[in-house]
């Protein structure tokens, strides 16, 4: 038994050469409510900078994000492949980007920011990791939509045949795992904590940015073994892909920023 495959046309309407995709309105989608959760979180006066900073910061963003993503895809996923061809690194549009890149590259824009801005890093790294699911939401729902990174073969009675599979077998539809998992319930939990948090007088700058790597890390580990690695590693541990190891190592990196961000004093930040 399966579920069919809700075939959505790529391609949502195109004017000669020039196409509006899914993919690329449902990053645009994540963008509007990210940033409209990073301002909402400026009008409540949780971060020492304004709404116009927050326009800047996307900026910083995106250039961390495509650089991350595609410097740590290129090193870290197929380094085969770019040794043989290093001018292929440079061909973004055939694909290959890694999330665990993009959200290093990130980190680090937030701390350019806010040297530049001369504000907390903590205050903008914790405004990003809270307006981060959205993004990922919408962007997994791109991915269902586009039939890529889909899941392993199962006998779930849920499973579908993603039309770009070569093998077309029943397979678990894990960018809706992702979605649902990474996008919304890590969006409540980090909306949740915050403001348990803040009205229960222990919330510290860093917490929400550290919650996120643990939970990301933690979400993504256990999608993974629904996930169908990827072609050109496979599982490079055992039983565990790539995806395993780095998630593994964002819950300790996620650990540890907790346990740094309570031994300074409360921020007194309120609602």
């Amino acid at each position: 038994m399966i579920i069919p495959y809700p075939h959505i046309p790529p391609k949502i309407f195109s004017v000669g050469p020039l196409a509006v995709r899914w993919y690329g309105v449902m990053y645009v989608i994540g963008y509007i409510v990210g940033t409209t959760v990073a301002k909402r979180r400026v009008r409540r006066g949780m971060v020492p900078f304004d709404e116009a900073a927050v326009d800047s910061l996307v900026g910083y963003l995106v250039v961390g994000m495509l650089l991350g993503a595609r410097i740590f895809y290129v090193f870290i996923y197929d380094p085969v492949h770019y040794r043989a061809a290093p001018l292929d690194a440079f061909a973004v549009w055939h694909g290959g980007l890694s999330f665990h890149g993009a959200a290093l590259g990130m980190a680090l824009a937030c701390l350019v920011f806010a040297k530049r801005r001369h504000v907390p890093f903590w205050s903008v790294a914790d405004t990003v990791a809270l307006a981060a699911p959205p993004g990922l939401f919408f962007g997994r729902l791109g991915n269902f939509i586009n039939g890529e990174l889909y899941g392993r073969a199962t006998s779930v009675p849920w499973a579908m045949i993603f039309p770009t599979d070569p093998l077309r077998i029943p397979r678990h539809p894990s960018q809706l795992y992702e979605a649902v998992c990474e996008g919304l319930v890590l969006f409540v939990v980090l909306m949740w904590l915050e403001r348990r948090s803040v009205r229960g007088g222990w919330y510290r700058q860093g917490l929400i940015a550290g919650t996120f790597l643990v939970g990301y890390g933690f979400l993504r580990y256990l999608i993974e073994f629904t996930r169908q690695p990827d072609a050109q590693l496979g599982f490079v541990a055992g039983p565990f892909s790539m995806g395993q190891i780095l998630s593994s190592l964002m819950i300790v990196i996620g650990l540890v920023v907790i346990a740094v961000v309570y031994r300074r004093q409360s921020t007194g930040a309120t609602t």
